[in-house]
């Protein structure tokens, strides 16, 4: 049986945009669609405007690949980072996880995404060209790899090693293991397996 419009086009639209983000299906989509109608000030005028915003103003940074309204970009043009380390990401989605944590004051380059062979993705793909550009300049001394330890993430980090091979910088990555306040009992066994070869003094 053809299921029945309860709505007018514009609000299933609305419905069908949000059940397109991530983590939102049709349900949830239209629990969101008519909390935001109910709040039609409060929040659908001002998220609205924001998004007409967005779609005006915010690109692609050409210098390392992150999402901003300012080209180059504000993590680009702040002078108080560390000039000579560059955090290498999968995703903008990673920068922003790495700036939350707060662990690092260097420049990022966003790669947009990871080797996968089998999906179709090369190396022509990805934000790899103007990567290795960039690690050729002087006053980078140390590439951390901030990616994923998915097979995915390790193929696309092995590639990145073997490009700056012929290069004088210092390759690093992120350690793998327990997380803070994790029980063992919890834990995979690749990650327990991974935080005993990665053991440190006590």
């Amino acid at each position: 049986m053809a299921q029945k419009q309860v709505a007018g086009p514009e609000i299933e639209r609305l419905i069908q945009l949000l059940a397109k983000l991530p983590g939102l299906g049709p349900r949830s989509a239209r629990r969101a669609a008519l909390h935001l109608i109910k709040k039609k000030d409060q929040l659908l005028v001002p998220l609205s405007e924001a998004m007409g915003i967005a779609v005006r103003d915010i690109g692609i940074c050409s210098v390392c690949g992150t999402v901003d309204t300012s080209d180059p970009c504000t993590i680009c043009s702040d002078d108080k980072r560390d000039p000579s380390v560059l955090v290498i990401v999968e995703d903008v989605s990673d920068l922003w996880a790495l700036e939350r944590a707060g662990a690092v004051n260097a420049r990022y380059h966003v790669l947009g995404g990871t080797l996968s062979p089998l999906d179709g993705v090369g190396p022509d793909d990805l934000n790899l060209a103007s990567l290795i550009d960039r690690c050729g300049a002087p006053e980078i001394q140390e590439v951390i790899l901030a990616i994923s330890a998915t097979v995915e993430g390790q193929t696309t980090a092995h590639y990145i090693m073997d490009q700056l091979g012929h290069l004088d910088v210092h390759v690093t990555k992120l350690a793998h293991g327990v997380p803070v306040g994790g029980e063992l009992d919890y834990l995979d066994e690749g990650t327990l397996a991974q935080a005993l070869k990665a053991r440190t003094r006590f």
